[in-house]
């Protein structure tokens, strides 16, 4: 993947393509993302409801980033989902994904962004620390990270 242009959308993919994706990257959520939601109806959740910023390579969705910006009172944006593909791990697109939906984040006047990642998630936490998310509140599954925009 890594001569391969990357080509960067937002809210392209349908819910189809977004279950497909995240089928294909189950395997890469700590701990699997189909043991926590039926992946079909969170995909659907995602097509109606989430702004996403997606990565295409060759006519093939290789990530995604699936965020809410509807906490208008709060100003606060939460990313409930970031996947690349195995195969296209590697090569910056979570990072890119991310720098892009802050850049969003902000253009809508929102004051920070959330997230929460796994405490056995050590990966997913480095790669959101090293966009300046940092621990906001915490349990013994999970820790709730923040950026201050």
């Amino acid at each position: 993947m890594s001569n391969t242009a990357v080509e960067w959308r937002v809210n392209a993919a349908d819910a189809r393509l977004i279950a497909a994706h995240l089928r294909a990257c189950d395997d890469t959520f700590v701990p699997l993302l189909s043991s926590r939601v039926n992946i079909e109806t969170y995909a659907e959740k995602l097509a109606a409801r989430s702004e996403r910023f997606e990565a295409w390579s060759q006519g093939v969705l290789v990530g995604l980033l699936a965020v809410y910006c509807n906490d208008l009172d709060g100003r606060v944006a939460y990313i409930t989902s970031v996947s690349v593909l195995p195969a296209s791990r590697g090569n910056g697109i979570a990072s890119q994904l991310i720098a892009r939906c802050v850049q969003n984040a902000a253009a809508l006047g929102h004051a920070a962004i959330e997230l929460e990642v796994g405490t056995r998630n050590e990966a997913a936490a480095h790669l959101y620390e090293k966009h300046g998310f940092l621990p906001f509140r915490a349990s013994p599954q999970a820790t709730i990270l923040r950026l201050a925009l």
